[in-house]
């Protein structure tokens, strides 16, 4: 190990990034290691060794770099770090990570943000499955399938954007996604027969605009026929909202995560346990399924305090 003290780090922030691109993971999510992975690094210093990282050294820089930051950035750079140390320890480079010696901040678990309204998420699919003539080049059956995907599968917007033509799969009656998850972590969701139609017609119509579709292709693609990109499928959702007239049933800052959350609050309404949840929506820990459960709890508490009677019987007191 002591022969690794030289290394620049640079160069194995590098090697970080190589080993991350083979797990496939999103294009923001490696933006993401990267800066900051770099930002932390430019508070050390320049031409930085392996041999520089000290827990000293990296406390006092993720000092610096936690002024005038959110927590959740803060948060999100000490994960990077520990991630980069875990794979220099996996690969022998060094002999331990000092990142638990490194403080950060103490992340609540973020509430579930589901789309307000009983009936919205449907409201919401047969207003998109309507063609909208103010719309250059209406396509309703490619938005439906993003809709219906991320509210009857609950993906997330980086597993929408990784599917491929052939990652709906399996005999009629144990049909399946397959899903490309958070972290490398791959699932398969199951399907019903009316999902698995809305793909089916979604397909067909691609087919009829820009012909053949391979089982590798990309699954979504845009009014051009090219890979739907992050922007594109965050905008594809606001424009949704927009026709729909939901757009104020929308919890801020949630957009197509609102839909993902929908799903998991109904599966929570419907009796669904946490164990079942966590399994199809890829989550890493079990309290954040338990959190879907305890808000869908909290509604109900919420539905039985606002019942008149109830008042009527504090009247008698």
């Amino acid at each position: 190990m002591q022969d690794n003290q030289d290394i620049p780090v640079e160069a194995l922030v590098e090697e970080f990034l190589g080993a991350r691109a083979v797990r496939k993971p999103s294009e923001h999510t490696l933006l993401a290691y990267r800066r900051d992975l770099h930002a932390v690094l430019r508070l050390i210093g320049e031409n930085v060794t392996l041999g520089d990282l000290s827990p000293r050294v990296l406390r006092s820089a993720f000092a610096r770099f936690a002024a005038g930051r959110a927590p959740a950035s803060v948060y999100r750079a000490w994960s990077s770090w520990n991630s980069f140390f875990g794979f220099l320890v996996v690969d022998g480079v060094v002999a331990g990570n000092p990142m638990p010696a490194v403080g950060k901040p103490r992340m609540a678990t973020p509430s579930p943000k589901p789309l307000r309204g009983e009936d919205t998420p449907e409201q919401l699919l047969a207003a998109v499955n309507q063609v909208d003539e103010r719309q250059r080049d209406p396509w309703p059956e490619r938005d439906v399938a993003v809709l219906a995907l991320a509210l009857c599968a609950g993906l997330r917007l980086s597993e929408l954007l990784a599917l491929r033509a052939g990652s709906v799969m399996g005999r009629p009656g144990e049909r399946r996604v397959e899903v490309a998850g958070k972290g490398g972590r791959p699932r398969a969701v199951p399907i019903e027969p009316e999902l698995d139609a809305v793909v089916e017609r979604y397909v067909e119509s691609r087919r009829l605009r820009f012909g053949r579709v391979r089982p590798d292709d990309p699954l979504l693609v845009d009014r051009r026929g090219e890979p739907l990109r992050r922007g594109g499928l965050q905008y594809l959702v606001q424009s949704c909202f927009r026709r729909a007239g939901v757009s104020d049933r929308v919890p801020r800052g949630a957009q197509l995560h609102a839909l993902r959350h929908t799903f998991a609050t109904r599966l929570a309404e419907d009796g669904a346990n946490a164990s079942e949840i966590m399994r199809l929506l890829g989550h890493a820990s079990l309290t954040t399924s338990q959190g879907y459960i305890e808000v869908t709890a909290a509604q109900q508490r919420a539905a039985v305090r606002a019942n008149r009677t109830n008042r009527a019987l504090g009247r008698l007191q």
